[in-house]
């Protein structure tokens, strides 16, 4: 949907600079590493001087930091609508909705989360910057989990379920999905049990979606 220049108008003077800067560090993360994205090359990505990346940003963790709270997609947010959707459609297709956009989203984010994982005072960093009342990486399961949990109290989700564990299963396969197609990034497929292939490819990823929804279906659905 295209974007309302009344409500969105178009970036100019500094809010363009720390845009660029932003995306160009993004960037840089994704593809070559924390260590490896200086400010250095931030700036060389992002055309512009060391000096003029140093008047918009404190530091690189600044940076970093502000990368992760502006440049991800807005996965969480999408899943805090869930709950209200209750009652309407299909549970099974609400649950693959979910997963469709929680296997890109774990992949795009895996390498700038991991990087920030791996450094102590950035993660302590992003973590005191997050309301984890509404934001952090536990915020996805717990959406779900309301979300079935409003199903059940309508009856369309069995009342022996855990909520809670469903969701956890669900959004914690797609995490594994996610690192696995990062970790066969060449194209590779792995061997599973009884030497069945499973592609982990992302143009797989339709397959994986309704074979993990149609696994967890069974005792969900009342």
């Amino acid at each position: 949907m295209a974007a309302n220049p009344a409500v969105n108008p178009p970036l100019t003077g500094g809010a363009l600079t720390q845009a660029r800067i932003l995306d160009a560090a993004a960037r840089l993360m994704s593809s070559v590493g924390l260590t490896r994205t200086t400010t250095k090359e931030i700036a060389r990505e992002a055309g512009c001087s060391e000096a003029t990346l140093y008047k918009h940003f404190r530091d690189k963790e600044e940076i970093f930091v502000r990368v992760l709270h502006e440049r991800l997609p807005p996965f969480t947010e999408l899943l805090a609508e869930l709950p209200a959707r209750a009652g309407s459609g299909e549970v099974a297709e609400h649950l693959a909705e979910v997963a469709r956009i929680a296997v890109p989203f774990y992949r795009r984010s895996f390498p700038m989360a991991g990087a920030v994982a791996a450094s102590a005072d950035l993660l302590a960093a992003h973590r005191a910057k997050l309301d984890l009342a509404v934001a952090g990486p536990h915020m996805p399961s717990a959406h779900l989990a309301d979300y079935l949990r409003a199903e059940q109290e309508l009856g369309r989700v069995a009342a022996g379920v855990d909520p809670q564990a469903v969701a956890t299963m669900l959004i914690g396969a797609c995490f594994h999905r996610a690192f696995l197609t990062l970790f066969f990034a060449d194209g590779e497929e792995l061997v599973g049990a009884e030497q069945q292939r499973a592609s982990v490819r992302a143009e797989h990823d339709e397959e994986f979606v309704a074979a993990t929804v149609g696994a967890l279906l069974g005792p969900v659905l009342a």
